[in-house]
């Protein structure tokens, strides 16, 4: 009766069962290994029901499958005895998403503001940029190219030859020129003689005066955002913005402003 009950528990064995029909069959593990063109320890690991050795279970199950129709078992009872003797996973165990820390939220909001930043100095800098790089003043002024009919243009040009035939004399030849900017704008100002009476960067909300011999040629890189006064009168800049915003422009002693003449074609 114990030789009985010791052959059923060997016949139920997955390992022994297969190692009995390898043997049943006269083959050995390495020849066996040979006809399946496998490693002859996996034949080994199975025989042991060594099957973590051999990985996941579906590398088991093959190895199972392959292993009882060479040597004339059941697979599906192997496999089934297999699933039965096989650990239930542990649902415990398995690792779940914990939420971000709060370190990692501050950090992506200051990354977010820094890249907030350097867009916004991008934008200004293009802004003031055409401005950026005013011609130097020839102290003569080229007489402009204007049509027959410009009176401003001719206007300009007479106050021009006035001022210097007066040699810039006085305190009545000069003019107050007042600037007020409501946007960050670059300002360029000289004087008749192409002195440079100011020049630089212009925050909002701040203003700049400066005086000196009309006409003054005046230079601006954000023109909307600038209100130009000649001796508390306001100045027109219509139709004198370029596209960009930016203008420059002579205002003369009466506060009439017209475009810069272009300089003149040597030999022309």
């Amino acid at each position: 009766m114990g030789t009985s009950e010791a052959g059923g528990e060997a016949r139920s064995g997955i390992g022994a069962r297969l190692r009995s029909a390898r043997e049943s069959r006269g083959l050995t593990t390495l020849q066996a290994a040979e006809k399946l063109h496998v490693d002859p320890r996996i034949l080994e690991a199975l025989e042991a029901e060594n099957f973590a050795a051999l990985g996941a279970a579906v590398y088991v199950r093959g190895h199972l499958r392959r292993y009882a129709d060479l040597v004339g078992e059941q697979p599906g009872e192997l496999q089934g005895l297999y699933s039965a003797a096989a650990p239930a996973p542990d649902l415990r165990r398995i690792p779940h998403q914990l939420p971000p820390p709060r370190s990692s939220r501050l950090l992506a909001l200051a990354l977010l503001v820094l890249v907030g930043v350097a867009i916004a100095g991008v934008v200004w800098w293009l802004l003031t940029l055409p401005a950026a790089k005013p011609h130097a003043v020839s102290a003569e002024l080229p007489a402009p190219a204007a049509s027959p009919g410009s009176d401003s243009a001719a206007r300009l040009m007479g106050a021009v030859a006035d001022a210097h035939a007066r040699g810039g004399d006085a305190a009545g030849g000069t003019a107050q020129l007042a600037l007020r900017f409501s946007a960050v704008s670059w300002v360029a100002v000289y004087d008749a003689d192409g002195r440079r009476l100011t020049e630089g960067f212009n925050a909002p909300d701040s203003a700049r005066t400066v005086a000196g011999a009309p006409p003054l040629k005046v230079v601006l890189g954000n023109a909307p955002g600038v209100a130009v006064q000649l001796n508390g009168q306001k100045v027109q800049l219509d139709g004198l913005v370029h596209r960009d915003g930016s203008a420059r422009f002579l205002v003369d002693r009466s506060g009439h402003a017209a475009p810069v003449p272009p300089p003149a074609v040597p030999g022309g």
